[in-house]
């Protein structure tokens, strides 16, 4: 598939496992074979599993790219969020299993996916972009009101807290927390299970319960494109 994400493919469900560098950092590259890998899974009609390396699911954004020049920091942002509007929309169940770390964006694949776990250890979960000195953008901004409880958003999106995997599954960031060594096993048991609900019925529901967060966030898009011009 990629050298960036490998794609394993094994009774129905497809493993996504992404490899960029020690942060696992998110770039134009990577999002498209990320797009290509989710291709793939459509056309295996697979339940996918997103997963990274030991320690870390992403660290967000290639800084490189984004430190480039404005337009390249514009569009990586956008295909980031297209992406994210994607994965809210795929027409099969995708669950991440989080081995450790997910910032910035790599907090936003979390709040993309239908099931997410993460394991117990010293990492950290969140939106850090308040923190570095970025303005939060709408996409963000509208994806963490909808996916993360009432009590978490303002501290996570505006005060840039960071949450340990527990605190992580209060605040809505995760569903479930395990040992790492039973991350995978338990992914695929979730997905396993996940395969016995009836695929139209589960897409047509994921659309109709999401149209208004699909809207919303089509709008943020295009706002994003234009403030950050």
């Amino acid at each position: 598939m990629s050298d960036l994400i490998s794609y394993q493919l094994e009774e129905g469900i497809a493993t996504l496992t992404l490899n960029n560098g020690k942060v696992n950092a998110i770039s134009p590259l990577l999002i498209d074979a990320f797009n290509a890998a989710l291709d793939q899974a459509v056309q295996d009609r697979a339940v996918v599993i997103v997963t990274g390396q030991p320690g870390i699911l992403s660290g967000g954004y290639d800084l490189k790219v984004m430190t480039s020049g404005p337009e390249a920091a514009i569009a990586l942002v956008a295909q980031g969020s297209t992406l994210a509007r994607r994965m809210l929309a795929h027409p099969f169940p995708i669950v991440v299993a989080c081995p450790g770390h997910a910032v910035a964006k790599g907090a936003f694949l979390l709040l993309s996916a239908d099931y997410r776990i993460g394991v117990e250890g010293p990492f950290q979960i969140g939106l850090n972009e308040v923190q570095i000195g970025m303005t939060m953008h709408n996409v963000g901004i509208e994806l963490a009101r909808d996916r993360l409880r009432k009590s978490a958003f303002h501290r996570a999106v505006i005060n840039a807290e960071m949450f340990g995997p527990q605190a992580a599954r209060e605040a809505g960031f995760l569903d479930q927390v395990v040992a790492p060594q039973d991350l995978i096993e338990t992914a695929r048991q979730v997905a396993g299970q996940l395969k016995k609900i009836n695929m139209t019925a589960h897409r047509n529901t994921k659309l109709k319960a999401r149209r208004a967060l699909l809207e919303t966030l089509d709008a943020a898009i295009e706002l994003d494109r234009q403030h950050l011009v």
